[in-house]
């Protein structure tokens, strides 16, 4: 299955049981013979797939450098990135030369910023194998780092000239990571896909996983295509988003992933809804039971004030302002101006 991406750089998704093994071949639809290949990838998932992809790409006749960096959050860092400055540096890599990420929303984001700012921007191909990653991290062109006080606040939009979206890479996923990945899922129902939702409240959603993964990257499309750089529509991506960076800021990016963090996020955006009359009651314990379902939780130990405090260096604010992503009702939602001082006499 190939989904177009239409931005100012257009490209496809390819979402395709053992696509690893032909990602040279789609490279080599856009890239010249004999370009270099850098893959970046963590020490969890390059023993997996690396020497198929490498393998692949030197099927096609491109020349393979590898960089792969110690696996975790806490590595999305700067430091990391100088790196594999340094490593392309050596290669002697070339505009002409193109970058392979090789792992979950860690590598894609980090080897997107790379390939974002050396050279002042060179291509690269995405090839997500973590659930959260080929669902919404891979597709849309943000790329960027984690700083001490906030989350992605250093990187750029840079669009990939291809992604391989592998279902099978998901087998091999531990479970924890699974339900990480079920968080944007399930973000996606909530915010432009009723039906999606209805099945992952039934519990059928799963049986036809390629499905899934399809139809959250065409919501993502939808909303990428029309507001590339983030500054309108687009931000409904995200919903549970604005608390739930905040909560992975208060956990110091430790102990509570990325998806956790989104799921108890689009909780609390329900109940902020329902409070201000702009989501209908008991919308928050319909998103509650589903986030049991699929493991996840949906309430943290720090109070409503500090998780409001967190969010100063949220990107989407505005001075005082957040914008908050609220449901009108499931599969639909809006943008919702609110001063923090507002928020927390509400709450």
């Amino acid at each position: 299955m190939k989904l177009d991406v239409r931005t100012a750089q257009p490209y496809s998704v390819s979402i395709e049981n053992g696509v690893l093994d032909r990602v040279g071949e789609i490279a080599r639809e856009s890239r010249k013979p004999g370009a270099k290949a850098m893959v970046i990838s963590d020490s969890n998932v390059f023993p997996l797939y690396g020497e198929r992809v490498k393998a692949s790409l030197e099927r096609a006749g491109f020349p393979v450098s590898t960089f792969v960096f110690p696996a975790g959050e806490p590595q999305k860092q700067i430091s990391t990135v100088c790196g594999m400055y340094r490593a392309l540096s050596e290669a002697g890599f070339t505009r002409t030369d193109f970058i392979v990420t090789l792992g979950g929303g860690v590598a894609g984001d980090m080897g997107g910023f790379a390939a974002a700012t050396f050279l002042r921007g060179m291509a690269f191909l995405q090839v997500p194998t973590t659930l959260l990653a080929q669902v919404d991290a891979s597709v849309g062109g943000k790329t960027g780092v984690d700083l001490p006080f906030g989350k992605n606040l250093v990187g750029a939009f840079h669009q990939p000239f291809a992604v391989a979206a592998d279902p099978q890479a998901l087998k091999s996923l531990p479970e924890h990571f699974f339900r990480d990945g079920m968080g944007e899922v399930i973000k996606y129902g909530c915010i432009d896909d009723a039906p999606l939702f209805k099945a992952l409240e039934a519990g059928t959603a799963l049986q036809d996983l390629e499905d899934v993964l399809a139809r959250c990257v065409r919501s993502k499309i939808r909303f990428v295509e029309e507001d590339t750089r983030d500054t309108g529509r687009r931000m409904i991506l995200n919903f549970g988003h604005t608390f739930g960076h905040a909560l992975e800021k208060l956990h110091n990016f430790q102990e509570l992933s990325h998806g956790e963090a989104v799921g108890i996020g689009m909780v609390m955006a329900c109940q902020v809804g329902e409070k201000l009359g702009v989501t209908p009651a008991g919308t928050a314990n319909r998103v509650r039971e589903v986030l049991k379902r699929y493991g996840l939780p949906t309430q943290d130990r720090f109070t409503w004030g500090q998780v409001v405090e967190a969010t100063a260096l949220d990107k989407k604010s505005d001075g005082s302002t957040l914008r908050l992503i609220l449901l009108s009702k499931i599969g639909e939602s809006r943008i919702h101006p609110i001063d923090r001082e507002e928020l927390l006499g509400l709450l």
